[in-house]
């Protein structure tokens, strides 16, 4: 790290490059926490990446992984490189922080600017790697330090047999060569060494560190192939990480993805069809979920007239659906306090629900009150409260348009229609595909 101290009023983009170990440490705390912040942090810093070593370290609890971190960071500074260390603990179950603290066990580096100690909780990952660690290793690199204490590592690239005096190490030693018996590594390819090191004592670990420095010229040549293999699995992991999110935030309603599992666990559904689903409703666009109890602003334009998408005519707007959870109380606001004229209500046996139709110009605005306490809208008033529930768009010949519709790729509740209040027909658009808004296509009788 830099003796220097940057300005504190500078970005701290800015900070980390000049090697700023609070920015460092405030940098790595970013991309921790997967934070917006963090990741406009990465973007700034990244085409200064590309100048650290990365050496991943792992290995079973209790074989001195951090006694020979410890003495490795000796080496590397008597080398005149400047350090920084990751070190990937267990999450605490209750803190949700690191619990091993390797930090306390390399406090004799502490004094030194050149060396950068830090720990991650694993949050869960897959072998212990959490999931910001590559992007710690980048502010790192950016910072201008030159190793990294990773997790896990799935293929050994040098074996170390630590605590060598210890009795049953030879064996060890010759499990290993067995094993790597088995491959010939024709080829040029790279044969991993066995190092044997007493790392409480310092033995052994210069001759581990010629065996990185070795590796990395074996393989100078190939840097850019590994470079691009790490690449495509970071995106292929943001890609999927930002997905679930998007699908979590912006498609599915608040409890959908537990039903979903219930359904699954129950075999009505099986995961490939959720799946698929997801992804159609993804792609189509916003599903209908929004924060409990907030309705969507719809803002409502005059089409041009002439042939559209629909049938030989844009539709007109018919009327606006609320559903509400005391009809009295609706009521005394639309035909007591606004002075607007209630028609005489009617109950709709398909759809299990009383009507109440209030004219409005060329519109009508019509309250949906249940009659029966499995009804979609007793449903809808339970999970969101009452409010807007969908818009109705008049059509001449809704068979038509249905076909039509369903021929564009536009997700249907029903695709044929069923009858409707008034004598009507009538078929539902599902909100995936109208941007988040229920629409309902109405035919009236005779048109």
């Amino acid at each position: 790290m830099t003796d220097s101290t940057p300005d504190p009023r500078a970005p701290l983009a800015e900070r980390v490059l000049r090697g700023d170990p609070r920015a460092v440490a405030r940098a790595i705390s970013l991309v921790e926490d997967e934070s917006p912040q963090g990741a406009d942090l990465v973007r700034r810093v990244f085409g200064h990446t590309g100048r650290a070593y990365l050496v991943g370290i792992t290995g079973a609890p209790g074989a001195g992984k951090s006694t020979l971190v410890d003495r490795l960071i000796a080496e590397f500074r008597r080398g005149g490189k400047s350090v920084g260390v990751v070190a990937v603990d267990p999450t605490s179950p209750f803190t949700g922080g690191a619990i091993l603290g390797d930090r306390v066990r390399m406090q004799s580096h502490a004094p030194d600017a050149g060396v950068f100690i830090r720990s991650m909780a694993t949050r869960g990952n897959l072998g212990g790697l959490a999931r910001a660690s590559s992007d710690a290793a980048l502010v790192l690199d950016a910072a201008g330090v030159q190793a990294l204490k990773a997790g896990i590592m799935e293929i050994a690239d040098i074996f170390v047999v630590n605590k060598a005096d210890r009795e049953g190490a030879d064996r060890t030693v010759a499990s290993i060569e067995a094993l790597l018996s088995l491959d010939s590594y024709a080829g040029g390819r790279w044969r991993p060494p066995i190092v044997k090191t007493e790392a409480t004592a310092g033995k052994g670990v210069p001759e581990l560190l010629a065996e990185i420095e070795r590796f990395r010229t074996h393989t100078a040549a190939s840097l850019g192939d590994r470079r691009r293999a790490r690449a495509e699995f970071r995106v292929q992991e943001l890609l999927a990480h930002r997905f679930v999110q998007h699908v979590h935030d912006r498609v599915l309603k608040a409890g959908e993805f537990k039903d979903l599992l219930d359904r699954i666990a129950s075999r009505d559904t099986d995961p490939y069809t959720a799946v698929d689903d997801i992804i159609r409703r993804s792609l189509a666009g916003p599903e209908m979920a929004r924060p409990e109890g907030r309705a969507p602003r719809v803002m409502l334009g005059a089409a041009a007239r002439g042939a559209g998408p629909l049938g030989p005519a844009n539709p007109t707007l018919d009327h606006i659906g609320i559903a509400v959870a005391d009809v009295a109380q609706a009521l005394a606001f639309y035909r007591d306090a606004l002075g607007l004229d209630v028609e005489a209500p009617e109950d709709v046996a398909s759809q299990r629900v009383r009507a109440h139709f209030i004219p409005a110009g060329e519109s009508a605005i019509e309250l949906l009150e249940a009659t029966a306490g499995d009804s979609p809208i007793a449903k809808y008033v339970a999970k969101r409260g009452p409010g807007l529930h969908h818009i109705t768009l008049r059509v001449d010949d809704i068979r038509a348009t249905l076909a039509r519709l369903k021929a564009k790729g536009v997700r249907l509740i029903d695709e044929q229609p069923r009858e409707g209040a008034h004598g009507s027909l009538v078929a539902f658009i599902h909100p995936s595909s109208a941007h988040g808004v229920l629409v309902e296509l109405r035919e009236s009788v005779g048109s």
